[in-house]
């Protein structure tokens, strides 16, 4: 291996205990399902659900993480030959997860469900749960948010309140460290997976396998819900990326080939980062995720590809609100506030959450940004905070809330959003750590000289992917760098190219065009130049660099 390879994974923590594993993410080393509580419980209701021929309702959620999981377990259990109806909340009328609407929605719509079984939703839903449980309709729960918690005097979260379910599948409530990252179509994929092979143990099922296209979604989940890539998570998302083309969805194919600009090259976490999973994430937020999940359980050729075709126009459409309601809520900022809550009446709710995290990014990330649109908010934190925690410490302003630590999703009370930012500011205040150093988040992983810039570097550094949350992609610093040719790059001349004096290495820094003048003018100056180093196919294979920053 290359030494600065070897280098970056020393100072990451990957000893020679763990540089195998590390190395080699295959299944052999996935975890085996019962080792996550509460998935052998919920495998032995379903089944006996499925011999009782009732019929078993998915629950689901709108974002790629929700219809992920839905689509999972759907597909498992149609395999099996059960009675299955999947069904997700309209996120404009209903909201988030198991909401009184959305419940009696579902049961509007399936009268005679026998079994609920939330995916990526329920751990918070006491009330529903046991309204259901009331109406003789059993539900278990699979989530990987975390649980509602009894406030102790001093405030702080204390004893879990969980929803009185046949089963519990939820890491954030017990399971071994190693399981802890799963995202909802995480646990979903071990659930199912437990499902199966007992199912065969009992000689209910003697069909085919199954399991890779709801090992692809699993992996592609796991990426867009920003789970780190580490232990299971990337044994996950790197065999998922292996299998793609080979086990993937009919509709994900016929998604890729529509929205990559080389639809048969190697696929990287960054097609499901960026490419796929915005997309799916789009159909919820601007239409319905009942689309984006009929993409993922269809095997008809010519229903995946107008599928994907109306998906990606959703995504289209997403961006320009996006960037209209990034604008407005630049100009509402609040300077030197402990935190943002930024209202925006005529703003989609759907985007809410893309624009939190757009305007934290302004920010430097330094406090929590909450954008609440059409009465609905999502909020963003930065690392080190916790936004369910806030939430807890402001719910009296609050109707529903829920969440990760690093993001959640809210509705403020009729007239309250006032309260709510004085209560989020006052937390933000009492709980704020000091200040960081700036320089630390600025360095690069290692300070290197052009003439290590090497194809066997470029080679190497594949081997650390799949890159994402908790594996991020390393990146190198150059220190006073010349540069023999500046100019921009693109039909519209956005991107900006540059050619390192002394060297055949080229960087190239996305959206940054504007920047040419500066820089000819600047010929002589030295810069400072952090960026990835990443293989071209490109005519002849060869090394470039992507720049992250110019000094």
């Amino acid at each position: 291996m290359n030494p600065l390879v070897a280098r970056i994974l020393e100072n990451r923590g990957v000893g020679a205990a763990e540089l195998d594993a590390f190395l080699h993410p295959t299944l052999d080393r996935l975890a085996n399902p019962e080792e996550l509580p509460g998935v052998v419980e919920a495998a032995d209701a379903i089944l006996a659900a499925l011999s009782e021929r009732r019929l078993v309702v998915v629950f689901g959620d709108y974002d790629c993480d929700g219809v992920c999981a839905t689509a999972i377990l759907s597909r498992a259990l149609k395999a099996l030959g059960g009675d299955v109806a999947e069904f997700i909340p309209d996120r404009l009328k209903e909201g988030y997860g198991m909401s009184d609407a959305s419940v009696a929605r579902m049961l509007a719509e399936h009268p005679d469900a026998g079994l609920v079984v939330t995916v990526d939703n329920g751990i918070n839903s006491i009330a529903q749960v046991a309204g259901l449980k009331a109406r003789g309709v059993p539900v278990i729960v699979t989530d990987h948010h975390l649980p509602s918690s009894v406030a102790t005097e001093s405030g702080a979260p204390g004893e879990m309140l969980l929803p009185d379910a046949l089963a519990i599948v939820n890491p954030k409530v017990a399971a071994p460290a190693s399981l802890s990252g799963l995202c909802g179509a995480g646990v979903a994929f071990l659930l199912a997976n437990r499902v199966v092979v007992e199912a065969r143990a009992r000689g209910l099922y003697s069909g085919p396998g199954i399991g890779g296209p709801l090992l692809v979604m699993a992996g592609l989940a796991t990426v867009t819900d920003i789970m780190p890539l580490l232990g299971q998570n990337r044994i996950l998302v790197a065999e998922a990326l292996r299998r793609f083309r080979a086990c993937a969805p009919l509709g994900l194919r016929a998604l890729h080939a529509r929205a990559a600009r080389n639809a048969y090259g190697e696929l990287t976490a960054r097609d499901f980062g960026f490419l796929l999973g915005p997309r799916i994430n789009a159909a919820g937020r601007i239409k319905s995720g009942m689309e984006a999940l009929e993409l993922l359980l269809s095997d008809d050729r010519e229903i995946t590809r107008e599928l994907a075709r109306i998906i990606d126009n959703y995504n289209v459409e997403r961006k320009a609100i996006e960037q209209r309601m990034v604008d407005e809520a630049l100009k509402k900022i609040s300077p030197s506030a402990a935190a943002q809550v930024i209202d925006l009446p005529g703003g989609h709710p759907g985007v809410a959450g893309i624009v939190a995290a757009r305007v934290m990014e302004r920010l430097g990330e330094t406090v929590p940004v909450c954008v609440y649109a059409g009465g609905h908010g999502s909020a963003r934190a930065p690392d080190g905070f916790n936004i369910r925690d806030a939430f807890v410490a402001c719910a009296d302003a609050l109707d529903r809330f829920g969440g990760h630590a690093a993001a959640g999703g809210f509705s403020v009370k009729e007239g309250r959003i006032d309260d709510f930012r004085r209560l989020l500011c006052d937390y933000c205040e009492r709980t704020r750590q000091p200040a960081a150093s700036g320089t630390a988040a600025s360095e690069p992983d290692l300070w290197v000289e052009p003439s290590d810039v090497t194809l066997s570097l470029a080679e190497d550094l594949q081997r650390l992917e799949p890159f994402g949350e908790g594996n991020p992609e390393p990146v190198f610093g150059l220190k006073g760098v010349l540069f023999s040719d500046v100019r921009s790059l693109g039909a519209d001349g956005r991107h900006l190219s540059l050619t390192l004096r002394k060297s055949s290495l080229r960087a190239i820094q996305w959206s940054h065009g504007d920047e040419v003048g500066r820089l000819r003018a600047d010929g002589a100056v030295p810069h400072d130049l952090t960026c990835t180093v990443v293989l071209s196919d490109y005519g002849e294979r060869h090394v470039e660099l992507r720049v992250v920053s110019l000094a």
